[in-house]
């Protein structure tokens, strides 16, 4: 196993215990992210599976000057990304008779949510970027997967004011991502009431839409950690 993080403490944090080559690195950075993939193709040979689930969720305003560089880390983060995450095993899986990457987009990503254009907009975007990827890689046996989770309990979500209906616990989703790699899913939303959600939000006509969503509580805005 090999476990990519940006933060030294909490890579070794989760590392604990687990049989696990760690390299410390950010998602934004493509370099980075080719250096690491390197060391470990070169250490352990290619995986069956990776796995992008890096992301920013941070409240953002487009009138707010400040908030550019927010949005900025946040696309960076949660859309190229999975693209720095992916690249340098695509080629070492096709050689190796086929593997799976799986990606992690959001609910979120159905509709706009005020205040949180940047996340919504990433995480559609990220939605969008996995389903042409698995039509790219399918006939070169690679599996693509895009799980799209509802609210996890982890300090990301436990400053939302608002409240999160069908919130899982970390290792719930783990178990149920677990799954759907294992099912080669193209795409699942959990948990499974989650899906029928976004399925009625999908298709809410937009006057009912902006009735129900335009004053609903916002993400507190801030530059990521």
């Amino acid at each position: 196993m090999g476990l990519v993080g940006r933060r030294a403490d909490a890579l070794a944090e989760t590392a604990a215990g687990l049989d696990a080559r760690t390299y410390c690195a950010d998602v934004r950075n493509a370099d980075a992210m080719q250096a690491a993939a390197t060391a470990f193709l070169q250490a352990a040979g290619t995986p069956d599976i990776v796995i992008g689930a890096a992301g920013i969720s941070v409240g953002t305003l487009t009138e707010e000057t400040g908030d550019l560089a927010v949005f900025r880390a946040v696309m960076d983060a949660n859309v190229l990304g999975l693209v720095h995450t992916f690249a340098p095993f695509i080629a070492p899986m096709r050689a190796h008779g086929g593997g799976v990457l799986c990606g992690i987009s959001s609910v979120a990503g159905v509709r706009g949510l005020p205040g949180g254009g940047a996340y919504s907009a990433s995480k559609a975007a990220a939605a969008i970027y996995l389903e042409a990827l698995r039509l790219e890689l399918k006939a070169q046996r690679i599996a693509v997967v895009d799980v799209a989770p509802g609210y996890i309990d982890t300090p990301m979500t436990r400053v939302n004011p608002y409240a999160m209906p069908f919130r899982m616990s970390a290792g719930t989703a783990a178990d149920r991502i677990a799954r759907a790699i294992d099912r080669k899913s193209p795409r699942t939303v959990i948990p499974w009431q989650m899906a029928w959600v976004a399925r009625v939000l999908k298709w809410l006509p937009i006057p009912v839409y902006d009735a129900v969503f335009e004053r609903a509580p916002r993400k507190p805005r801030g530059l990521p950690t």
